[in-house]
């Protein structure tokens, strides 16, 4: 588990640039066990097609996202227990030291088939700036470059790839940040999530 100095480091990112990468976030193991909880999720037929948009405006566009997800479920494995006590540790510094309002996580399991990508696009809804960090946390087993995949970002100081490698936490500011994932060779899972504050 990170140490509070690892979290701090986090903080101390999205304060200035607005961007944190943590290779190795989780080790391996739990890395494992959450990739394995995730596949069977998916084979029992629990993910649905990602949608655009909110209310009304919400539909399904292959070209502009992809991915298949599962929101995480109301109880969770032990797994995804640890996870998401992790994320609240998290949560509680990320409002310690930068006094972001942060209430809640939501998050959900995304799988992209190879291929399939997800185009240009900020995390916020329009009008709705309730999501403040978004977080994710990639579960792919023995990634590499030639995979493809990226998660593209826009950020000030220039584009910045991460590639997904399992236990590879990234964090960045919802509003700020556009970005975009690259299509991958092979299927592409990781666990996504936002902190949010009241609306």
């Amino acid at each position: 588990m990170p140490s509070d100095a690892r979290l701090l480091a986090i903080a101390d990112r999205l304060e200035q640039p607005g961007l944190a990468v943590v290779p190795r976030f989780l080790p391996g193991a739990q890395v494992a066990a959450l990739r394995q909880v995730a596949l069977e999720r998916h084979a029992a037929g629990a993910f649905r097609r990602a949608a655009i948009g909110t209310g009304e405006r919400r539909q399904v566009r292959d070209e502009v996202r992809g991915d298949e997800i599962l929101w995480m479920p109301a109880e969770p494995s032990a797994p995804e227990q640890a996870l998401l006590d992790l994320l609240e540790s998290l949560r509680l510094t990320l409002n310690r030291e930068l006094a972001l309002g942060l209430f809640e996580l939501e998050c959900h399991y995304a799988l992209y088939p190879p291929g399939k990508a997800y185009a240009r696009h900020l995390d916020q809804f329009a009008g709705d700036t309730s999501r403040v960090v978004s977080c994710i946390l990639y579960l792919n087993e023995g990634w590499t470059g030639a995979d493809g995949g990226a998660l593209r970002l826009y950020a000030d100081e220039g584009v910045v790839d991460v590639s997904p490698e399992g236990g590879t936490l990234v964090a960045f500011l919802s509003g700020r940040l556009w970005h975009e994932v690259l299509p991958a060779t092979r299927p592409r899972l990781s666990l996504t999530g936002w902190f949010r504050r009241r609306a």
